[in-house]
């Protein structure tokens, strides 16, 4: 059985693929998208599986990242797509991931830029371009291009480094929560001359529990996976920091919290 859609794509890119091909499930049919994850089941022989799904879909997604441009099985798949394409069988979409060029060959189309418009927004217009059961169970619903590490130094100073995994962030604004009062602490940021800050007290969050809150907005810095954001919480006087998360803002009032890594 042919497929409508082929999602072509390197496994280390599954956190962002996934949720796409979940969408696309949902709107057209498991049976009408090839995700690796559902349609090869063990014990399937991979290479026949895979020429199965392409033998006509109408629309082959190849996610473009430097992973699937190293991958010798993932040019195979968009090699044969091109070829089908040729044919006038089957429409290839690139969907950028990450910041990586994308190859000549595929430049003669109009390609979606996830790495640049998030997500959600990828989604929607991947859902309107191909518009126009089973045990499987997800394993990245819940994927947040953005997490934080944090580390204490001898002097009592934390360190935080806000990453993005895959995508671009283009609102890099933050809210350190502490327990501190505003006096206790100093905030620095070393790779960004200027940013936007404030302070407030007693923030409830919808899980009950209650913060002080430092807001953190740098000025002329876009946050990508190899320009992360780096924040230094200082003591002052003799407090130490009692530093409790770091929520992010994504939406006008809606602010969700960073995983730690």
């Amino acid at each position: 059985m042919s497929h409508k859609i082929f999602l072509s794509h390197n496994r280390s890119d599954k956190p962002v693929v996934e949720p796409v091909a979940e969408r696309l499930a949902g709107i057209f049919g498991r049976d009408q998208v090839f995700y690796d994850s559902w349609s090869i089941r063990p014990g399937d022989g991979i290479i026949d599986q895979m020429n199965k799904g392409l033998e006509a879909p109408e629309f082959v997604f190849f996610f473009v990242s430097a992973n699937s441009l190293n991958s010798g099985m993932v040019k195979l798949e968009w090699q044969n797509a091109l070829y089908a394409a040729s044919k006038g069988r089957t429409r290839i979409v690139p969907v950028r991931v990450d910041g990586t060029a994308m190859p000549p060959v595929l430049m003669q189309s109009l390609y979606i830029d996830m790495h640049t418009k998030g997500l959600e927004a990828a989604i929607a217009q991947i859902v309107s371009v191909t518009q126009g059961n089973a045990s499987w169970s997800s394993q990245h619903k819940g994927f947040s291009n953005l997490s934080f590490s944090a580390t204490t130094g001898a002097n009592g100073t934390i360190e935080i480094v806000i990453r993005a995994s895959h995508l671009m962030e283009p609102n890099p604004s933050f809210v350190l929560l502490v327990g501190n009062p505003e006096p206790d602490i100093e905030l620095a940021m070393p790779n960004s001359s200027m940013f936007a800050g404030g302070f407030n007290a007693g923030v409830s969050l919808n899980n009950g529990s209650v913060h002080n809150a430092m807001l953190v907005r740098p000025l002329g810095l876009t946050l990508t996976p190899t320009f992360p954001l780096r924040i230094q919480m200082k003591q002052k006087g003799n407090a130490k920091i009692d530093f409790r998360g770091i929520m992010h803002q994504v939406g006008e009032d809606d602010w969700s919290a960073l995983p730690r890594h």
